[in-house]
């Protein structure tokens, strides 16, 4: 039987995925630096998450991996935190004692929880997940490019009730625009072939700055553009831009 399955954005990236009583927490940023701007207000402060039973985390960009903040504030560091190498690393400098290295195609539980690292793709070394608790399904995008073996995800997991992807296809201007995240375009094909019962955009909000928008980075941070592009090419998906701190629940 499966159980409620609720979604709150809390910036950027950064989500709190509820199923039932299992509380997930992906991607944590909570605070902001010369040319990283979340861009929208940050829903939560780390002191007012309460229990987390898990951290996913797709690489160790500050924007994403952020567990300074966390660490100041109080967060419980007996809590599992999941992710690649490159961030379990990171993760057991900062004090946290149950870290679980997990990469593509590789999987952890936490009670009734199932994270699957899957395929992805970015400036450093990132993982998406598909996170699955009581019958419910979620794919975490992170901040990946779009790569073919994303479309193998309905192989092998089934049915998907919920789909957070970037929007935004970061281009870096000092490497000739080389992008390094899907555009709304692409991130809508995926959409396309993941066929979830919902869809929410992240990552567009993100800029560095006047000058850093000008001379680093080229973004899109209109998620409308996504929505757009899945009404063209699957009408029949539900998509809804969610601003921080608004609970989703998914049918």
């Amino acid at each position: 039987m499966s159980v409620p399955l609720k979604v709150t954005r809390i910036d950027h990236a950064c989500q709190l995925i509820e199923f039932g009583e299992i509380r997930v927490l992906t991607d944590p940023w909570f605070t902001q630096t010369a040319n990283y701007y979340p861009g929208e207000p940050t829903h939560l402060t780390v002191a007012e998450l309460g229990r987390v039973d898990a951290v996913v985390i797709s690489h160790e960009h500050y924007d994403h991996c952020d567990l300074d903040s966390l660490v100041a504030g109080g967060f419980d560091l007996d809590t599992p935190l999941i992710g690649p190498g490159t961030v379990a690393s990171i993760a057991r400098s900062k004090g946290f004692r149950d870290v679980r290295v997990i990469e593509a195609w590789e999987a952890t539980s936490v009670g009734d929880l199932t994270v699957t690292a899957t395929p992805g793709q970015h400036g450093v070394h990132e993982v998406t997940f598909v996170i699955q608790a009581h019958g419910r399904t979620v794919f975490f995008g992170g901040d990946s490019l779009r790569v073919p073996e994303l479309d193998l995800i309905p192989q092998r997991f089934g049915h998907i009730d919920l789909a957070l992807l970037p929007t935004n296809g970061l281009c870096v201007r000092p490497l000739n625009l080389e992008q390094s995240v899907m555009n709304a375009e692409q991130a809508a094909g995926l959409t396309a072939v993941l066929k979830p019962t919902l869809a929410v955009p992240h990552h567009y909000a993100f800029h560095s700055g006047r000058l850093g928008d000008q001379i680093i980075t080229k973004t899109d941070r209109d998620p409308r553009h996504y929505a757009d592009a899945v009404a063209r090419i699957a009408p029949e998906i539900d998509v809804r831009i969610v601003l921080p701190g608004i609970e989703v629940t998914v049918p």
